[in-house]
């Protein structure tokens, strides 16, 4: 039996408009098993100062920081491409050989750094499990050959519709193993 081709969801939107949490939300909503891992900012006394990876199952790892000392750099942050590969390039790969809904927040500049990564996010495109990501808005060359894939489904996270989304995403990533 085909699966459905959109089952790979991509949601995409303005920072701050609730990508991340809605991811959340949708994976504790469902009772088939997911992993992967999502972002969560770092803060000093109310002002970012970096990015840790947190998977599914618990463990962590800091992507990037305003005090590391590393040659990667995005911005103010210097990257720790080394924590993404052995905490979500593992988790998403783990994910992809149990057959579970692939989490993966997010497909943006920070982590294509990585061909490790990647190349992990190439390989849940081209399998057969479902994938629920949040990806980069703007327009960079890695993250534009994702978007215009016929078998992702994009969807824009706004104010209006994140909870609605919630709903949806929970429904569609429920039934797809029915």
């Amino acid at each position: 039996m085909r699966r459905d081709v959109n089952q790979k969801v991509l949601l995409t939107g303005r920072p701050g408009c609730g990508k991340t949490t809605l991811v959340k939300r949708v994976v504790k909503n469902l009772s088939q098993r997911a992993a992967g891992f999502y972002t969560e900012e770092i803060r000093d006394r109310g002002v970012r100062v970096g990015f840790r990876l947190v998977t599914l199952d618990g463990d962590e790892g800091v992507l990037a920081h305003v005090d590391f000392e590393t040659p990667e750099h995005l911005g103010k942050y210097r990257l720790d491409l080394f924590a993404l590969e052995n905490v979500g390039v593992k988790a998403v790969r783990d994910a992809v050989r149990g057959r579970k809904l692939v989490v993966i927040d997010e497909i943006g500049p920070m982590e294509i750094r990585s061909a490790r990564f990647r190349d992990a996010v190439n390989e849940v495109l081209e399998s057969e499990v479902p994938l629920l990501a949040t990806i980069f808005a703007r327009s960079l060359p890695f993250t534009d050959g994702i978007k215009s894939r016929p078998d992702v489904t994009m969807i824009e996270v706004r104010r209006d519709n994140r909870e609605t989304l919630v709903s949806e995403l929970s429904e569609k990533f429920r039934t797809l193993n029915e």
